[in-house]
Parts: structure tokens; sequence; C-alpha cells
């Protein structure tokens, strides 16, 4: 063990893999469900409050009665779906975590919402000209280098309608981290094992021209060290739009959130919508 503990005291290579699954981790994916569903949490959703306001703002700018067909990706446990719905588009909803596909089919059966849910990383989505609105929510975008976001906007360009949208947040360089390093032992498990293990966090900044962000984890158990890389970046609305026009989008519009609040410089997160 010493020998691989060895390998993570340097400065990691800009993209390099963790040694496991993290979305489709058994224990991790838990804890991940767990706080989509925290009302007084926004970590891995945002809150309730917040989620409405968002919805009757989407649905004021790209109403359902011409807007219908919905594509919401990254859709977790179908948080957003649902209220999408129940606003009258028809919507479909893709995420690379299993257990958060399998709890929102369950939602869409309950609620008899007949939502289409895919278990599918969204960067191999394959569709034409068959969507209306396509929706990221909560800064995924940000999560992406610079390679897979191009080939996500080409493939949501070619996903739209003719006068579709395609509406999505980031953060800005505001919410950018200073290098930093910590530890942790967690005596009685915790969101990355469920077993007592030490976790050894670090935060690293790159020089690449996409000025890359590093959340690094290991977590160390008895058995075993497992290394968690979870990858940020950060625009400006000027990088945003340059990014954008890239895969053709060429009309636009920039505001403060995801809820439709005023743009500001001095923000922490910039909405886009853009129109094919």
């Amino acid at each position: 063990m010493f020998n691989e503990l060895k390998k993570y005291t340097t400065k990691p290579k800009l993209y390099a893999p963790s040694t496991n699954k993290f979305w489709d981790d058994e224990h991790i994916s838990k804890g991940m469900l767990e706080a989509h569903l925290n009302p007084n949490w926004d970590a891995a959703t945002r809150k309730p409050g917040f989620l409405d306001k968002s919805v009757n703002w989407i649905s004021k700018i790209a109403p359902s009665s011409q807007y219908k067909l919905l594509l919401d990706l990254g859709c977790g446990p179908g948080l957003y779906a649902e209220r999408f719905n129940s606003y009258g588009y028809s919507v479909t909803g893709v995420d690379f975590s299993k257990r958060s596909i399998e709890y929102a089919k369950e939602q869409t059966l309950l609620n008899k919402s007949n939502i289409v849910y895919y278990y599918q990383n969204y960067l191999t989505i394959d569709y034409i000209e068959q969507f209306d609105v396509v929706t990221l929510i909560y800064c995924d975008y940000a999560a992406l280098s610079i390679t897979d976001r191009l080939i996500l906007l080409k493939k949501v360009y070619q996903a739209l309608k003719p006068n579709g949208k395609f509406i999505f947040d980031v953060f800005t360089p505001l919410m950018r981290k200073d290098e930093s390093c910590s530890w942790q032992y967690n005596e009685k498990g915790g969101f990355f094992s469920e077993k007592p293990h030490i976790c050894l966090e670090s935060v690293y900044q790159y020089d690449d021209e996409d000025n890359t962000e590093l959340r690094q984890v290991i977590v160390i158990t008895e058995e075993t060290v497992n290394c968690y890389n979870i990858w940020d970046h950060f625009f400006t609305k000027e990088a945003l739009l340059s990014e954008i026009q890239i895969a053709g989008f060429n009309t636009f519009e920039f505001y403060g959130d995801i809820a439709g609040k005023e743009f500001s410089d001095s923000g922490e997160t910039i909405c886009g919508v853009f129109t094919k």
C-alpha cells in the first residue's frame, strides 16, 4: 500500500483518470441520491424553491405550447424532469447514475408522468432534430474537458429542431478555489466509503489554456486505495460564447442564473440560452 500511496504525493497529470467509478459506485451513489433528495442541501441539486423558480422561468422563455419536446441531460433522479412534465413538456431524461435513473423511473410510474429515462453517458446521445429544448442544469457542462464539451455541443446542436433552445449554466471564475490539501479520518464511514477510512483531499490548479481545476480525493481503507479525480472549469461570458459559436449557435442570451436572474459581471454563475 505504501507504494500505491506514493503515486499521490505529486500533482497528477492533466485529466489523469480516477482509479474507480464515481457516479455508479455502489456506496457513493447512495450518498449522491441522498444529496439530490435532501431539500436543505444545495449539494447535488439546488433546493426545491430554486427548482420551482427555474422551471417556471424556463416555461416562460420556452413555453411547452411551442417547445413541447424537452431533453434533460444529467437529469439525476428526475427532480427537474417531473416539474417540466407538470408544465406540459414531453420529457426525456438522460443520466449516467444507474441509481438515480432507477429512482426517477420509480417516480414517473408513481406519478403517472410518462417521462422517458435512459441510463446513458450523455456524450453518446445520437438524436437528430428530435427536441425543442435541451437542458443541462447545475454546471455539469464545466466538468467536461474542452474536447468533450465540443463533442457535447455538436450532439446537442444535432438533437435540436430548428429554432430549438439549449439552456445550461456554468460557474464563473469567482468560484475558483485556492490550491489546498486536507485530510480526515472517518471512523464510522462517510460519503466515499461505508468502511472506516482516511480521506486525503487536494485542490490543484493548472495553467493550461482551459484553466482547469482538479478536486482530488484519495480514499484509504484497510484493504484499498481509491483515487477520485473531479475536474472543473470556469467561464466568462466571452469564453462561453466563443465556444458555443463553434458548434453553430449564433443566437444567444445570458442571465445570472438558470432561474432568469439578470446577468452581472460579478455573479457566481452564468446561464446561457442558445438558439439553433
